[in-house]
C-alpha cells in the first residue's frame, strides 16, 4: 500500500492490489476521519494500525463517498465510529452490499473476516461540514459515477477528496454523464490545491485544469460515439473502433483496467441513446 501526506495532517493511502483505489484520513488534535477503505481487508487494518500507533489517535469518523464494495467493505474495522454517507449509499448498501459480500464470501475465503456496517449519519442532496481541530471538512453530493456519491474538501487546505466521482478515467456505468460533467465543471471552478481520486493518484495544482479539461473532453467523445453507434448496420463492430486513445485517454491507467471501464462507458450510453429515441419516437407518435 502506498501512504502519502497531502498536507498538515491529510494523509492518501492508495492500495497496491484492486483498481489503484484510495482513501484518506484527516487527523485532529484528539480523533481522526478515516474518508473511505479499501478494498483489501488486510490493508484497511494497514490504516488503522498507522492512525493508532504511528498518528497516536483513534477514529472517530468514517465517511463513505459512494456505496462500491471497494469503498465501504472496511467499514467493520473501525468499531464504535459514526459512518456518514449520503442516505442512498445507505440503501444501496442494504439493496445490493449485502447480496455482494455474500457472494464475495462465497469465493474467497479473506472475506470471511468482512461484514455490512451501514451509515448511521446521513445527508441527502445538501452539504454538511465536520469540524475537526482548526480544519472544516465541507462534505457535499458529488454524482455522476453513482447516485450517491459524496466529496469532501478540506477547506483550509483545498484538498477535495472526489472519491469516484473524478478519476484518472471517468466510470459512469452506475451513474449519470450530465451529473458528471456538472461536478467536474465544478471541480474546476474551485481553485484546488489538490485532488485525490477514488482511484489513481493524487492530482496537483498545476495538474488540475489539464485534468478536467481531459475528462470533459473524453466524456464529450464517448457520448458523441455512442450517439453514432445508433446509426450504423453494425452498432457494436462500431463501438469496438473506437479504443480509449480515441477518446484522449490512455489505456495504462488503473492497473489495466481502463480498456474494460472504457468498454463499459461506450455500451451504456450507445443503450441509453437507443432509449432516448424509442422514447422520443413514442412522443412523435401521439
Amino acid at each position: 500500500m502506498q501512504r502519502e501526506r497531502v498536507s498538515d495532517n491529510v494523509y492518501w493511502f492508495q492500495s497496491d492490489v484492486y483498481a489503484q483505489v484510495t482513501a484518506g484520513v484527516v487527523v485532529g488534535p484528539q480523533w481522526a476521519v478515516v474518508i473511505d477503505t479499501l478494498a483489501i481487508p488486510e490493508e484497511t487494518l494497514a490504516i488503522r494500525e498507522f492512525i493508532e500507533h504511528n498518528l497516536n489517535t483513534q477514529v472517530r469518523y468514517v465517511i463513505n463517498t459512494h456505496y462500491h464494495a471497494d469503498h465501504t467493505w472496511g467499514n467493520c474495522f473501525f468499531p464504535n465510529t459514526t459512518i456518514i454517507a449520503h442516505t442512498r449509499c445507505r440503501e444501496l448498501l442494504i439493496e445490493r452490499g449485502i447480496p455482494s459480500l455474500e457472494a464475495a464470501q462465497k469465493q474467497n475465503t479473506v472475506m470471511q473476516q468482512v461484514k455490512i456496517v451501514l451509515p448511521n449519519m446521513t445527508l441527502d442532496d445538501g452539504e454538511l461540514t465536520l469540524r475537526i481541530g482548526k480544519k472544516h471538512l465541507r462534505i457535499m453530493p458529488a454524482p455522476g459515477h453513482s447516485e450517491d456519491g459524496i466529496a469532501i474538501l478540506v477547506v483550509e487546505d483545498r484538498v477535495l477528496f472526489a472519491g469516484d466521482a473524478f478519476m484518472p478515467l471517468p466510470y459512469l456505468v452506475d451513474g449519470n454523464l450530465e451529473d458528471m460533467v456538472a461536478f467536474i465543471k465544478g471541480v474546476g471552478r474551485m481553485k484546488l490545491e489538490n485532488i485525490v481520486q477514488g482511484h489513481g493518484d493524487i492530482v496537483l495544482r498545476g495538474e488540475i485544469e489539464p485534468a478536467v479539461k481531459e475528462n470533459l473532453s473524453y466524456l464529450t467523445a464517448i457520448k458523441k460515439a455512442a450517439r453514432t453507434a445508433t446509426r450504423r448496420k453494425a452498432p457494436l463492430k462500431y463501438l469496438d473502433t473506437i479504443d480509449i486513445e480515441k477518446c484522449g485517454k490512455s489505456r495504462v491507467y488503473l492497473s489495466g483496467l481502463s480498456t474494460t471501464l472504457h468498454e463499459r462507458n461506450l455500451r451504456v450510453l450507445y443503450q441509453q441513446a437507443l432509449e432516448e429515441i424509442e422514447q422520443e419516437a413514442k412522443k412523435n407518435k401521439k
